[in-house]
């Protein structure tokens, strides 16, 4: 299949480091709605069944594969098994940073510090906050998911999605703030959850860290704007790869490349594969 090209001189001149050496690559990617379609229900979210098997073809020819995720570590790994039993596992020397950063899997251990205490008291009034909005008709089908050390109060099943956003958003930012949390808005879904680290700076300690030379990093919400950001900073020829869909454009207009959603995401990395397997 053939190679999606660039439209950007920045992210052509990334590809081209990543295909002439690609061993002294990066390759980051987001999990919800980049390497695993977007559904109502996080906890129904299941990887694209094509992505584990290229991401191990992919592990083996590149220096790293680092998934950079919201989720907790532990979720990413079981989601991102596909039903013949391959996923994210079984990905040679795959790392997953979770929780923006704060959560390490690697060899597969987890290691994080202890949650802050602003989320025990969040967690405790995030009930009452969305009950104390009544009777509107977008209350009913907002719900909270509790990560641990995070809370996500989604919006996707309410009767009126963004009308849920637009009311919430102040309050929650409010208690946030009281608490000494960050607030990270998303595709419906706004969070509550541990300052001092984004996708950016989780993904440049990496990259420092295993010395990389170039660096391909693929997002798909607002979320992923930081680590855009950290591939032009980090000074090393890169390519920021956009997961396109209506809802965040903001992400496509600052991308390097757009695929289409999650399966343009594995026909990318599988195009690259087969390119890098062509000119070893």
């Amino acid at each position: 299949m053939p190679l999606p090209q660039p439209t950007t001189e920045a992210g052509a001149a990334g590809l081209a480091a990543i295909l002439t050496a690609p061993e002294a690559a990066v390759i980051g990617l987001d999990f919800d709605g980049t390497l695993s379609p977007i559904v109502a229900d996080p906890a129904a979210a299941r990887i694209h069944p094509d992505a584990p098997a290229v991401l191990v073809a992919l592990g083996r020819l590149v220096r790293a594969v680092v998934i950079v995720t919201g989720r907790p570590v532990a979720s990413a790994i079981e989601y991102g098994t596909a039903p013949g039993g391959l996923g994210l596992s079984d990905v040679p020397g795959l790392v997953v940073l979770g929780q923006y950063g704060v959560e390490r899997w690697e060899n597969h251990a987890v290691t994080a510090p202890p949650p802050p205490q602003g989320v025990a008291l969040v967690r405790q009034a995030l009930p009452a906050l969305v009950a104390a909005f009544g009777d509107r008709a977008w209350v009913k089908g907002v719900w909270i998911e509790d990560k641990g050390r995070a809370l996500a109060v989604h919006t996707r099943r309410s009767a009126d999605p963004q009308e849920a956003l637009a009311a919430l958003r102040e309050p929650l930012a409010e208690l946030a703030e009281e608490h000494g949390l960050a607030v990270e808005p998303g595709r419906m879904v706004i969070e509550l959850r541990s300052p001092g680290v984004d996708k950016g700076d989780a993904l440049l300690g990496f990259l420092a860290e295993r010395s990389a030379k170039s660096v391909m990093f693929a997002g798909d919400d607002l979320g992923d704007l930081p680590a855009f950001a950290a591939v032009r900073a980090s000074g090393l020829p890169g390519l920021a790869v956009c997961s396109g869909s209506a809802e965040v454009g903001v992400l496509a207009e600052r991308a390097d490349l757009v695929v289409d959603g999650p399966a343009g995401v594995v026909k990318l990395l599988a195009a690259l594969v087969s390119t890098i397997s062509r000119h070893p």
